[in-house]
């Protein structure tokens, strides 16, 4: 957890008790403190000036290992622009110099963001190149560019001060990104994740090796959660380990991701498929993919619960459309059971899902992406239960596994959890078959499977976080081509 600060030449009335605020002279005699934690430092101070106090807060954050914005290299990039030695310049679209144009030839962006949705582009791209809490942009009559300075919090118009405080308060609570010029990777990705879940999709150690995976494909990876990530949009890719859910931030934030043009693994169509029982059920018997026999189930009336009898035997199993991690499913072996047990979950759902319970002593898991499969699992129950999860008492209990390629996977098997993926799309897939002799029977697809350090990389070790992070690269590589 950081700490941050914030350094003004001036009282800033925040409103926020979580945050510090400081005048210059009380951080240089201050800070730094012994055992502090880490720290972030938001330089509010002039710094257009060479050696004024605002070039000495960024300079002495960076003596004492404070993460701070603006950076004395950033400082020291807009005093060359404003000398007209900075090679780079912010080009604008003639579309774009009109509304600065009609704005009075300049604007204020405040910490990358701007009142007029029409210059989004361009301030985020100026953030991007000089990051600093407030960038004052005018144009270029000459050129069709648009010259760029840091300003003070004294320089802020009166009207926009409501608004820079606002802006503050939600870059606080955000991850702070590396410049996109200090460092040396080809895109940047955000991998999602809840660090409060009881069961997430990947183990601490499995996050850190897609990180790593995901430098050597030619990612900066950054470890986000829905509170930090910030601006989705200022990313490439999203790559989503957190349980997903339709009425959830993984949903939304993959909406969000998608419609700024970001790659987003798994995408919200994935999710929205995935994550509905009900409509795999569906899917699979149009399209003729082996699974158990199934019913949709509207009430619990005594007719309703027999007549599922004689068509599913008992015992029979009940799962609410939104479900995962076992949680959500159940096995009821009376008529009474069954009808009370309905009679609950139709008040969470209008829609149950009965199927015939079909014992086997493991579960496959079959691990897809981009319409191939990557690696293979056999999950044997949880001790003294049917489902590979035990969920009792407020603890989470699993069976054992056995990891291996997929080239020793029945035939029969690979064929159905390919025919399987195809139904929910072409992303990262976690498809559960049951299987029975020869016969085959899907269970559901999962959109953001386990990968846990350990297990489902016990066989291709590495290569596995390698594989998905290349197929990343082909997404945004296609990308690219069609643009």
């Amino acid at each position: 957890m950081h700490h941050t600060l914030i350094v003004a030449n001036q009282h800033i009335d925040l409103d926020v008790p979580s945050l510090t605020v400081l005048s210059f002279e009380q951080y240089l005699s201050d800070y730094p403190k012994w055992n502090e934690p880490k720290t972030r430092v938001i330089n509010l101070c002039d710094t257009e000036q060479y050696l004024s106090n605002g070039y000495y807060c960024s300079l002495l954050a960076e003596a004492r290992q404070h993460r701070v914005i603006p950076s004395v290299n950033t400082i020291n990039d807009l005093r060359l622009v404003k000398a007209g030695q900075e090679g780079q310049s912010l080009v604008i679209k003639p579309q774009e110099k009109a509304i600065i144009d009609s704005l009075g030839g300049e604007f204020f962006v405040c910490f990358g963001k701007t009142e007029d949705s029409r210059l989004k582009r361009i301030a985020a791209s100026a953030f991007g190149r000089y990051p600093s809490p407030l960038l004052k942009l005018t144009v270029r009559q000459e050129q069709a560019t648009v010259s760029c300075v840091s300003v003070g919090f004294n320089a802020i118009p009166d009207a926009l001060q409501s608004t820079f405080i606002e802006r503050l308060g939600q870059f606080t609570r955000q991850q702070w990104r590396t410049s996109a010029k200090s460092k040396q990777s080809r895109w940047d990705m955000a991998i999602l994740v809840d660090p409060e879940e009881s069961t997430p999709p990947s183990d601490k150690k499995a996050i850190a090796q897609f990180v790593k995976a995901a430098a050597k494909a030619g990612f900066h990876a950054e470890v986000v959660t829905a509170e930090t990530i910030g601006d989705v949009a200022q990313y490439d890719a999203l790559f989503i380990r957190e349980t997903t859910a339709i009425d959830h931030q993984t949903y939304r934030l993959a909406r969000a991701a998608e419609r700024e043009g970001v790659v987003v693994m798994d995408d919200s169509q994935s999710i929205l498929r995935c994550c509905n029982k009900i409509f795999l059920q569906d899917a699979f018997s149009y399209h003729k993919v082996p699974a158990p026999k199934s019913q949709f189930v509207t009430d619990a009336e005594l007719s309703t619960c027999e007549a599922l009898i004689d068509a599913l035997q008992l015992p029979i199993i009940l799962k609410l459309p939104e479900s995962s991690f076992s949680k959500g499913v159940y096995k009821v072996e009376t008529r009474e059971a069954l009808q009370e047990k309905l009679s609950m979950m139709l008040e969470a759902s209008a829609l149950v899902l009965a199927q015939e319970y079909i014992y086997t002593e493991f579960d496959w898991r079959i691990g897809m992406l981009g319409g191939r499969p990557i690696y293979a699992c056999k999950y044997f129950m949880a001790r003294n239960h049917w489902q590979i999860y035990n969920h009792a008492d407020g603890k989470s209990d699993s069976g054992d596994f056995v990891t291996m390629p997929t080239f020793e996977v029945p035939k029969q098997v690979l064929k159905a959890a390919i025919a399987a993926a195809d139904v929910a799309g072409k992303g990262l897939y976690g498809v559960d078959l049951k299987q029975r002799g020869n016969k085959v029977y899907v269970i559901e697809v999962n959109d953001n499977p386990n990968i846990d350090a350990g297990i489902e990389d016990k066989y291709l070790g590495n290569e596995l976080y390698l594989l998905i992070m290349q197929e990343f690269v082909s997404r945004l590589e296609r990308r690219g081509r069609q643009e």
